[in-house]
């Protein structure tokens, strides 16, 4: 608020709150439909003036393509310059990720198309531990697929589930209009089977339903893998201006995506990957395996377990951000002292060599006028496609063990087929995209071991052979309380699984039930 940002706010002038998945109270505080938004912008903005005023320097357009280590601290990276294609050595007395997750590994989520896994994956390649990659958000009110060339799905609010009813036909493959079924011939699952919660249920908790009634028959729209977020019944309670008031953009944005009005039928949703809770592993000052390597926000592993329920979206960004880095970071450089901060040791001369050959490596199907040759996209969308399918919402060990065998096979044919057209010293998104790619078939293979060592339903990942009779997720406390943190050991050998153990004093972790 003190960046401008509009809150919501009671007519008395009080901050407004309302309910989010998985709470029974009113405890969020929003900014309409677009809260995150409005944090980003808030937070963006209050950089911006420390750039007007000389303090902040921004270095757009690049990419980092590798950590350098020096003397066994983190002191720098090397960058890649995506316009001109020149690699560019920076130093410095520490270094901080602050890169985003890693959720396009499966293709389709609600990520921008740039965020990556690269910068992390790369940092943990030089021996920072990777924790709990197989724990991934899936968000249950996304815009369904609507082709398989689609590259991108949009989020709609969570808030839309504070007056929304969620439901499908109970006949299967019903492809009636939603607006002529019947009351009495629609299944509103959640409020059946959780009446305390009904449609504020956790995120997890819903995702799975709808997966499961989808699979059973009951899902609508051309694919089949969407469920109904009706608005009718708030609309009538409460009249379409109210609910514009506070959801206004969202209809915009569903309608000029999808040409259907929500004012006048329910909007299709489906689960789809949002966040991840896994990153590279930090300590409490935000300080990774490496000396002097710093990770914050998605980037890292904390604050968010197996399941991240709403209302905390940019808590790791902002409160490490704000109110943890400028802290600990300053320790760190007091106890480090002062270096010299020249790029031209070896270590820089070895990085860049690195990625140089990597980038070569890239390219030299290309030039190799081979035919057959396959498109990046190709790779990512059956990498994308094994892992939903595999270490999505519903895992078993003989799906991980079949996707641990498969990955190799894609890498394998992606380092031989793919098509990378262009150079290296120019603009070329394409060869963007190759080296994030490569990046996501290589650490599949971890998150997909992670999933299949951890041998318990967590969260929005039902393990089908840890489940109660009722079909719900089943934790297994005695044996899984603990951070699973991976040590990269090297191409083509397994990587080391450490175990963080976890200690509760003042709770006890127990099975939910939100009926």
């Amino acid at each position: 608020m003190a960046q401008g940002i509009p809150f919501a706010r009671e007519y008395g002038g009080t901050l407004a709150n309302r309910s989010f998945g998985g709470a029974q109270v009113s405890r969020t505080f929003y900014a309409r439909g677009q809260t995150g938004q409005q944090l980003l912008l808030g937070a963006y903005s209050a950089m911006m003036r420390q750039v007007a005023s000389g303090k902040v320097t921004i270095y757009s357009r690049r990419e980092m393509m590798d950590l350098v280590i020096v003397d066994g601290r983190a002191r720098g990276i090397i960058c890649r310059n995506l316009i001109t294609g020149k690699l560019e050595r920076y130093s410095a007395h520490a270094v901080v990720l602050a890169t985003g997750g890693y959720g396009n590994v499966f293709y389709l989520s609600t990520n921008a198309m740039a965020s990556n896994v690269t910068a992390a994956w790369r940092a943990c390649k030089h021996g920072a531990g990777f924790a709990n990659p197989c724990f991934v958000q899936i968000h249950p009110t996304c815009i369904p697929v609507h082709g398989d060339y689609q590259s991108k799905l949009t989020l709609m609010s969570e808030s839309l589930r504070n007056d929304g009813r969620v439901w499908v036909p109970k006949k299967k493959h019903d492809t009636r209009p939603p607006t002529e079924i019947p009351e009495d011939e629609r299944d509103y699952y959640l409020e059946q089977k959780y009446p305390s919660f009904g449609n504020l249920v956790p995120r997890d908790v819903a995702s799975r339903n709808a997966k499961e009634v989808c699979d059973q028959g009951q899902g609508v729209g051309e694919t089949g893998l969407a469920v109904y977020l009706d608005l009718q019944e708030a609309i009538k309670r409460d009249g379409l201006e109210v609910i514009l008031k506070k959801y206004g953009n969202l209809f915009q944005m569903y309608e000029k995506i999808t040409g259907s009005d929500p004012s006048r039928e329910p909007m299709k949703i489906f689960p789809a990957v949002h966040y991840t809770m896994g990153g590279l592993w930090v300590d409490y000052n935000l300080m990774s395996t490496i000396d002097g390597l710093f990770v914050v926000g998605e980037a890292n592993f904390s604050d968010h377990g197996a399941n991240r329920l709403g209302a905390s979206a940019l808590m790791q960004g902002l409160a490490d951000g704000y109110f943890v880095l400028p802290y600990s970071m300053g320790n760190y450089l007091a106890r480090a002292g002062a270096c010299d901060l020249s790029t031209g040791h070896k270590p820089y001369d070895k990085a860049e060599k690195a990625v140089q050959a990597a980038t070569e490596d890239l390219l030299k199907n290309t030039r190799s006028g081979k035919k057959g040759l396959q498109t990046v996209d190709h790779y990512h969308r059956q990498l994308g496609s094994l892992l939903w399918d595999h270490c999505g919402m519903a895992r078993n060990k003989k799906g991980l063990e079949y996707a641990l065998n498969k990955i190799p096979e894609i890498r394998d044919d992606f380092k031989n087929n793919v098509l990378v057209p262009g150079t290296g010293q120019q603009l070329n998104q394409s060869l963007e995209r190759a080296g994030r790619v490569s990046d996501f078939l290589e650490f599949a293979d971890v998150m997909v071991r992670d999933a299949l060592a951890r041998e318990e339903s967590c969260g929005c990942h039902l393990r089908e052979e840890s489940q109660t009779e009722e079909h719900e997720a089943k934790r297994d406390d005695a044996h899984y309380t603990h951070v699973a943190v991976w040590e990269y050991k090297g191409e083509g050998t397994e990587p080391a699984l450490h175990k963080e153990q976890l200690s509760f004093e003042n709770v006890t972790p127990s099975q939910r039930s939100y009926k």
